[in-house]
């Protein structure tokens, strides 16, 4: 018992810190099971290495004779209790409930007894990722649960998708429809829509066309080109729209030669205009793998890793000729592939083998001479701007499986980039891969037919970090931490009390928890760099407007009845574009587009079939202008008119009458009524399509 009134007023001031505490001496308990059932029938590891040492668990410390029974040092404000107490009882001499800890104060800092509590991940998905993901997580220092958990965990590992698991809170790696995103078809699709705005801007992309539905167009095309210009002699790639590591992919020289012309129906493709004439190292053609993180799509974050990988082919490079263009040691990249080579050379330098560091790569290059800078920018600037690309539709998704106000989890994402840089130093996007491969061993030959795999260090150095670092900069509980910690020190700055000052002056035990790591090899490039971009995010505001409208929760198209009611509510109809000509309009394009679309699954105008209609409207609209000028106006039109709704809409509530009548109180600059704006003018908004004036490609 504690002497004195004041004495129990203060300890009971503790009581609801304790009680942290105490879920958390809970929540310890039952790890403390899982990791003492693990050692018990844990089989001792011959093989040794790196790799195998920091996957093996670490043992529970054995107790100590009187751990027990030694009481923990009483808090200076609080008195000590005379006599030691009983085993099993609490310093205070209640009994101690197994898993519980006793109520009262410790004397510590809340952060610091709820730091005990390591971040949770459950990795029970994580497939060929999983062995990187236990390294980092050891190296964290936090508890990973390979076999899922009864209760929720902080981050959950998925191997392929967001439904992988049904996650209702926490964190996890996949966002929703990203997979079907970056598909060979789709990412074309996306970025095609921003060449028509920005053709200058996205010239980062090859040339692509969609088969079989556009087979007519590209013979049509290229055999045009060819009546202008004998002398042209083109090669194109064909890529099978679901294939992977290299699979179904051959070179062409006449469109005539596409394989399987007639059965493309059952395995859609894109075919591309091949780079002939790529950066050469050692005689030998390459791409590089860079890493990039989609930390949150609203708002919008991205980082890159400042290392990647640069995969080798294993045959000496020449032009595409009808001679060699079968050769697929020569023009294709892909690890995959390039492994069945007996040419292919496994090495654990960083600068040597036929799989190198990214950073090696560029050493080599600036030792030549190249301007490092200046490549670095030019990959941020196609990064953001994949990334830019992929969002609109990505929002979509998003909506549909995880509709606001419902339960669900947080999502972020590792991409693989796949980059090949131009003889020029020009960097050209291949694809983007939404389960880029972590492994981090390699298969070795050792008799015919027989493989054993061996550690990698090239892969490990690199994605090991990667996802490490991941880990850091997603950490749900550091902001708790760094909150409480700030909740906590606001009481204390006005208090006298030596003791109070003695635990104002602790350090927190959590500020330090990354001392022992490396820097994080992660670097931020969007909104550190978004103010050179945000220009380009047209697609992104329809999104947003077509999200608007959709009407029901979770569905992905728009209905007739949601079209028109974008039109009437952005006063879009006139004279001389009908209800009637807006119904045709939708059922056409509509039709067209769930025509050569794979997703069945709701009837509807898609997002890219309303980015047709829309642009179809804003050609109408505002005549004489570029056609990014022409959508950028015609947002800021829809955007205005439902700026105004909305605050008509606030204005009604305030007043709580549901018929009000006030006049609209408006800005000296949007007083001028929307009949007096002359055409093609646009209505003031703070997102005004005049920032295209302003600095593109500067990146510092």
């Amino acid at each position: 018992m504690l002497p004195g009134s004041a004495e129990r007023q203060q300890a009971a001031g503790w009581e609801a810190e304790a009680e942290a505490e105490a879920a958390a001496a809970e929540e310890a308990a039952e790890e403390q099971v899982h990791v003492e059932a693990g050692a018990a029938g844990e089989p001792e590891c011959k093989t040794g290495g790196k790799l195998l040492r920091d996957l093996a668990p670490a043992r529970p410390r054995a107790a100590e004779e009187g751990d027990a029974r030694d009481a923990p040092r009483p808090s200076p404000s609080l008195p000590q209790s005379k006599g030691a107490p009983a085993r099993g009882r609490c310093p205070h001499g209640k009994p101690r409930g197994k898993g519980r800890s006793c109520k009262r104060g410790s004397g510590r800092r809340p952060d610091e007894s709820r730091a005990r509590r390591p971040v949770t991940v459950d990795s029970s998905k994580a497939r060929t990722s999983l062995d990187a993901l236990k390294i980092s997580i050891r190296q964290l220092k936090w508890k990973e649960f390979p076999f899922g958990r009864r209760l929720p965990c902080d981050i959950y590992w998925h191997g392929v998708s967001f439904h992988d698991n049904d996650i209702f809170s926490g964190q996890v790696n996949k966002f929703p429809g990203m997979t079907e995103m970056v598909r060979k078809i789709t990412l074309s699709r996306a970025v095609r829509i921003m060449q028509d705005l920005f053709p200058e801007e996205y010239n980062f992309y090859p040339r692509s066309w969609i088969l079989p539905d556009e087979f007519q167009l590209f013979v049509a095309q290229v055999r045009m080109v060819k009546d202008g210009d004998p002398s042209w002699k083109p090669t194109f790639i064909v890529k099978p729209d679901s294939g992977c590591q290299g699979d179904g992919i051959y070179l062409i020289k006449d469109p005539t030669d596409i394989r399987l012309a007639g059965t493309l129906q059952s395995r859609p493709a894109v075919v591309q205009e091949y780079i002939c004439k790529p950066l050469l190292i050692d005689k030998l053609k390459f791409d590089i793998r860079l890493y990039v993180l989609l930390k949150s799509l609203e708002p919008l974050e991205i980082y890159i890793a400042k290392d990647g990988l640069s995969r080798f082919c294993t045959e000496p490079y020449q032009e595409p000729n009808s001679k060699n263009l079968h050769h697929i040691f020569m023009h294709l990249t892909n690890y995959s592939l390039n492994i069945h080579s007996g040419n292919f050379v496994h090495s654990d330098s960083a600068n040597t083998g036929s799989k190198r560091t990214f950073s090696s790569i560029l050493c080599r290059l600036s030792s030549k001479g190249v301007d490092i800078k200046k490549v670095w920018s030019d990959i941020i600037s196609l990064v953001i701007k994949t990334v830019i690309a992929l969002t609109p539709e990505l929002k979509v998704f998003y909506q549909s499986d995880i509709p606001a106000g419902r339960p669900g989890p947080t999502c972020f994402q590792i991409l693989g980039f796949d980059i090949l840089l131009m003889k020029n130093l020009k960097p050209i996007l291949l694809e983007v891969n939404a389960n880029p491969s972590m492994r981090i061993e390699h298969e070795q030959e050792l008799s015919p037919g027989v493989f054993e795999n061996v550690p990698s260090l090239v892969d490990e150095e690199v994605k090991v970090a990667v996802i490490r670092d991941t880990l850091r900069l997603m950490d749900p509980l550091k902001n708790k931490r760094e909150n409480q910690s700030q909740q906590f020190e606001k009481p204390l700055a006005g208090k006298e009390d030596s003791s109070d000052s003695d635990m104002a002056t602790t350090p927190d035990v959590n500020t330090n928890s990354d001392a022992h790591l490396p820097s994080i090899c992660l670097k931020q490039v969007f909104p550190k760099y978004a103010k050179h971009f945000n220009y380009l995010r047209l697609v992104d505001r329809l999104a947003n407007l077509f999200i608007r409208f959709l009407g029901i929760k979770g569905t992905m198209k728009l209905g007739p009845t949601g079209f028109r009611t974008f039109i009437r509510t952005c006063k879009l109809s006139s004279s001389s574009l009908s209800m009637a000509a807006v119904d045709i309009l939708y059922i056409d394009i509509t039709r067209r587009w769930n025509a050569v679309t794979l997703d069945q699954r709701d009837s509807g105008m898609c997002l890219q079939a309303f980015i047709e209609a829309f642009f179809y409207l804003a050609q109408r609209k505002f005549k004489m202008l570029p056609l990014h000028e022409q959508v950028a106006s015609l947002i800021n039109l829809c955007e205005y008119h439902l700026s105004q709704m909305d605050e008509k809409r606030l204005m009604c509530g305030r007043s709580g009458t549901l018929g009000c009548r006030h006049t609209f109180s408006a800005t000296p600059q949007e007083a001028t009524p929307l009949a007096q704006l002359p055409e093609g003018t646009n209505p003031p908004h703070p997102n005004s399509a005049n920032k295209l004036s302003q600095s593109k490609h500067v990146l510092s």
